[in-house]
């Protein structure tokens, strides 16, 4: 099977050596088997992505040496087709509108001293719009109350039945997306969530190997659970270690770190960008797949 990886960035900023990673990660293991390697914006979010910084990432992406294949497909221009997966799952009361704030949530969570809580360590969703009658659900949607579209946890798990996945270099592991809780698929201001776009576009572009940074990795059960629900098939999986700064801590948009375009102005070349990034023989495809993961 010829492989398929992308590189997905969120266009909200400027790419730095992490996604230099990322990027350079996912290119060698598609180009060391001549497999295709997509580039994709992941822009849902009109609140914090601007087309600048999609064209900022095309340019330092070339800089560096790293083409792709095809189209760059644009979320946002494709709205209808994440519409459609919700309206499916819709069909089958999987879904259900959630009315309450954030606000709500955490006065909820906090008169609760046995509060379960997510694997990100914040308070699972409760459940309070889950139990809402038909009748009061369609009150409050005729008065156009806003409101999110979560996921009933519990029946999809139900319906998915056992869930796993393949992780490159260590074999098939257990998903528990139950520990998630009824997680938003949407929301007034992002139209689809990152779980169902993700999960969406992967399928439709062919994606068989997903490789992304290892904070990622628990992300891996609610999207198992999504492609099983949709009928869509199972890619690998390989997640790859974060590149740090000097403090130790990951490099992340909202902390101080060099951009590939502090890096250019610097005069550093791209050799020594992607040195810097983890990949000091720079293009060269590696003759097997590297282990990844933790």
């Amino acid at each position: 099977m010829i492989t398929t990886t992308r590189f997905a960035p969120s266009p909200t900023g400027l790419l730095h050596l992490g996604h230099a990673h990322a990027a350079l990660f996912a290119w060698r293991l598609a180009r060391a088997g001549s497999g295709r390697f997509l580039l994709r914006f992941e822009d849902i979010d009109p609140g914090r992505c601007r087309p600048e910084y999609a064209e900022a990432i095309a340019e330092d992406l070339a800089w560096l040496g790293i083409d792709w294949d095809g189209d760059v497909r644009v979320q946002s221009a494709n709205l209808p087709d994440y519409a459609a997966a919700l309206a499916c799952l819709s069909r089958r009361d999987l879904v259900y509108p959630c009315f309450c704030t954030r606000a709500d949530i955490a006065r909820e969570a906090a008169g609760s001293a046995s509060a379960p809580h997510g694997p990100d360590g914040a308070p699972l969703y409760p459940g309070t719009c889950r139990r809402h009658s038909a009748a009061c659900r369609a009150a409050l949607l005729a008065t156009g109350t806003p409101h999110a579209l979560r996921l009933d946890m519990a029946l999809a798990c139900a319906e998915a039945g056992p869930l796993s996945f393949h992780e490159r270099g260590e074999g098939r592991l257990h998903c528990d997306p139950a520990r998630f809780g009824d997680i938003i698929l949407a929301r007034k201001d992002a139209p689809a969530s990152y779980h169902l776009c993700v999960t969406h576009d992967d399928c439709l572009q062919g994606v068989n190997l997903v490789t992304r940074g290892v904070d990622l990795k628990p992300a891996t059960d609610v999207q198992r659970l999504l492609q099983v629900l949709l009928g869509w098939p199972e890619p690998e999986y390989a997640h790859h270690e974060l590149v740090c700064g000097p403090d130790g801590r990951r490099l992340a948009r909202r902390a101080p770190a060099a951009t590939l375009r502090d890096l250019r102005s610097r005069g550093v070349s791209p050799a020594e960008a992607r040195a810097m990034a983890g990949f000091p023989d720079g293009l060269r495809t590696p003759s097997s797949a590297p282990r990844a993961g933790r």
